[in-house]
């Protein structure tokens, strides 16, 4: 009796995968979209409760981008700030594809690419970015508030600087 080959199939890509660096980026939309639905329960707009001598933890509203650059004009910059967001994420993707094996760049990638949606999502779902972390000097003052999503587009942008800087150290 004849026995039957087994098809084969080849599972092995030549190509690294997307998935580590998509699940990184989910990780980092997670994390930001539940600390902030934790913040808009616990309190009302303008409120603040002190953590440290450094630090506080507050619940405002930035309709603007970094440093509420924009935050004062009609209303527009909510869509244009999508759309920005929108492109990156797209050509973050392209970069994902194009240098999947580079681990330290996808890593600086897809932190930017979660912050990005993160904050993406707020401006979709609430017209404005929902901003908590407080910190500030004694007789120097707040820097901005900010969130998770900043957090993580700031280390993205950090670790993509170390990875050029290491890329251009080896030539």
């Amino acid at each position: 009796m004849a026995t039957k080959k087994k098809p084969t199939f080849s599972a092995v890509s030549s190509r690294p995968s997307l998935a580590p660096w998509i699940g990184i980026a989910f990780i980092v939309i997670l994390l930001d979209q539940i600390s902030k639905i934790t913040i808009v329960r616990l309190f009302v707009h303008g409120e603040e409760k002190p953590v440290t001598s450094f630090f506080n933890l507050v619940l405002a509203y930035n309709p603007g981008a970094a440093f509420s650059f924009l935050s004062t004009q009609g209303g527009w910059q909510r869509y244009f700030f999508a759309g920005i967001a929108i492109v990156a994420v797209g050509f973050i993707l392209y970069l994902l594809r194009k240098h999947a094996g580079q681990r330290m760049f996808c890593w600086a990638l897809a932190l930017i690419m979660g912050g990005a949606l993160g904050n993406l999502i707020d401006r979709l779902m609430y017209g404005h970015v929902i901003d908590f972390l407080d910190f500030y000097l004694a007789g120097v003052g707040h820097f901005p508030a900010f969130n998770i999503a900043d957090t993580a587009i700031t280390i993205g942008a950090i670790l993509f600087i170390v990875d050029e800087l290491r890329r251009v150290n080896k030539h």
